[in-house]
């Protein structure tokens, strides 16, 4: 199978799991918007990892990994879900800026906003097995002689998505006021705890 076209497909499956607006997205708009574009690409580049490092699993095809994700669904979910609802708490807690010129406070390092949406997106069991799914078919195809390729072309096209939209939302920063910041942190928080309900009152769908 010729590696660019798989680079390709691999590329466009990672943009296409990343576009999609939810927890990860929203995070993204509202530290873009609060902290700025770096803190809004950190956050995106977190689930960029850790969808490559779930297509590593299903492009390697790693037999223990997969029935040890496969047999731990529910308390990832469990998990997931508690996670998501701390974030939201933290959200509404959050407090905004006068000015958008500058952070509010002392802004948390870069490696925080990377572990916060690396650790949600592991912990999420719709991604663990869409991946596993959509390399193993690639792999079952032919294409299993190129799994670095497959992984790699997902981090980028995951990773240009969170790169074009926080820096898009960034540039629509010095129009927030304190007022809007606070609102869209109330949104946010709203539509994480949302999500996070979902995934526990289906927590049944993983056993």
């Amino acid at each position: 199978m010729d590696t660019f076209y798989v680079f390709a497909k691999s590329l466009l499956i990672g943009l296409s799991i990343a576009a999609p607006v939810g927890p990860i997205g929203l995070l993204t708009i509202q530290r873009s918007l609060q902290l700025g574009p770096r803190a809004g690409l950190a956050t995106g580049l977190g689930a960029a990892a850790a969808d490559a490092a779930y297509g590593a699993v299903g492009a390697f095809g790693v037999a223990w990994l997969i029935s040890a994700l496969s047999a731990a669904r529910l308390p990832l979910a469990l998990f997931g879900g508690a996670f998501l609802l701390w974030m939201a708490w933290q959200l509404l807690r959050a407090p905004v800026a006068q000015t958008t010129a500058k952070p509010v406070g002392a802004p948390a390092p870069l490696w925080r906003h990377f572990a916060s949406t690396f650790v949600l997106t592991l912990s999420n069991p719709a991604t663990i097995f869409s991946f596993i799914a959509i390399f193993g078919a690639m792999a079952g195809a032919g294409q299993v002689a190129a799994p670095w390729t497959m992984v790699s072309g997902v981090f980028i096209g995951s990773a240009l998505w969170w790169l074009a939209l926080s820096s898009g939302v960034g540039r629509l920063r010095g129009r927030f006021d304190a007022r809007w910041q606070r609102r869209v942190n109330l949104f946010s928080a709203a539509v994480l705890a949302g999500f996070a309900l979902w995934q526990l009152v289906h927590i049944q769908e993983f056993f």
